[in-house]
């Protein structure tokens, strides 16, 4: 196993990495040095001047729920002023940020490989907000928790973006923040504190780097892995797992029978295995209600393509329970997920989602590692 020098750990070394004379940190739980202290210690105690912090969807302490986040605050370990940036953009945004009198804003939140996931982008819209106030961006660079070699899923269609995909990315990525950042490609004065010792073909247990939750509920790598599949059932009226131990990992509904793990099981998907089980979820979709479904266990990691097992694991959905599954969700919301509408229309057609996903590739564009 390599030792990984995290960006966080490099500034926190050598603050002046950052630049600027009056620093915000955009973070969260996840923005920690490998020895579990948060960034933002680590740098007042380097004596970077740090006079802000900037807390996306589930807050700095990272205690919302999803779509929820924390009110502006003092964050009582530090004395630094909490601002809220979850779902402020444009002006409002641009707002925010004047007021807290920064001229450089600081990027460390891990992130979990899932185009749909919103960390990437607040950064993306703090990116904007940063390149029309003329502020210093930079972005302290972590592991892609699914590694860099593999990008699986379709383009978002610009026309479909939302705060859960503003660019068009594959569902599974497959770069790191600061990759992310350099794609975007604003203009605006931007670096990234670069990773020392990371090998795009790692998994997360390869980089010796402690899992922080990136979210209430992300609570383990093996959630991140299933994520970006899985993460499509959102979009239906199935549970994902949310109010359980194991968000993502369970899959089920009150109107699953015993035909949906065995009809899983025959496609003989690449390194997963489908275990069938029941669950009560104790709050979101189906709370207090048992439901019947899968576990998801992934035995070969390498192997394992989420994108195309969630939409396997829709089209059987689709297939065993036509008058029962529901997918589009408030405001089309599949729709935003997927990344346009030719899921929402294939379900409605009948058809098999699975041609919808082209074959794994290696990202493409401006890549920091090797």
């Amino acid at each position: 196993m390599s030792y990984i020098r995290t960006g966080a750990e490099r500034l926190a070394t050598d603050p002046a990495l950052a630049g600027g004379a009056r620093l915000g940190l955009i973070t969260n739980p996840t923005g920690v040095l490998p020895d579990l202290t948060p960034t933002a210690d680590a740098l007042l105690a380097a004596g970077a001047p740090l006079t802000a912090l900037f807390g996306p969807e589930h807050g700095v302490r990272g205690t919302a729920q999803a779509s929820f986040s924390e009110p502006d605050t003092v964050d009582v370990r530090t004395g630094l002023p909490v601002v809220d940036t979850y779902k402020a953009a444009g002006e409002a945004l641009d707002e925010l940020v004047a007021r807290s009198g920064v001229d450089t804003l600081v990027f460390d939140i891990a992130d979990v490989g899932a185009r749909f996931y919103t960390y990437v982008w607040s950064m993306y819209d703090l990116l904007a907000s940063a390149a029309r106030l003329g502020l210093r961006f930079v972005v302290l660079d972590r592991p892609n928790p699914l590694g860099g070699t593999v990008a699986e899923g379709p383009l978002l269609d610009p026309a479909f973006a939302s705060f859960v995909g503003r660019f068009p990315l594959p569902l599974r990525h497959g770069r790191t923040v600061g990759e992310l950042a350099v794609l975007f490609g604003f203009d605006v004065d931007l670096h990234v504190v670069r990773m020392e010792g990371w090998r795009r073909e790692q998994a997360f247990a390869d980089t010796g780097l402690p899992w922080v939750m990136p979210s209430v509920n992300m609570p383990t790598p093996a959630t991140a892995l299933v994520y970006p599949g899985t993460g499509l059932f959102e979009g239906t009226n199935f549970s994902e797992g949310r109010g359980t131990t194991r968000p993502f990992e369970l899959i089920g509904a009150p109107y699953v029978d015993d035909g949906f793990a065995p009809a899983l099981s025959a496609l003989g998907l690449p390194g997963v295995r489908f275990r069938e089980t029941w669950f009560t979820p104790a709050f979101h979709k189906h709370a207090g209600i048992q439901v019947r479904g899968v576990q998801l266990h992934v035995h070969d990691e390498a192997e394992f393509r989420p994108v195309l097992t969630g939409l396997s694991m829709l089209h059987v959905a689709r297939t065993l329970y036509a008058d029962h599954l529901v997918w589009r969700g408030p405001e089309l919301f599949m729709d935003h997920l997927w990344g346009s509408d030719t899921l929402s229309r294939c379900l409605d057609a009948g058809e098999d989602p699975r041609e919808l996903c082209p074959d794994p590739a290696h990202p493409d564009g401006p890549l920091l590692y090797g």
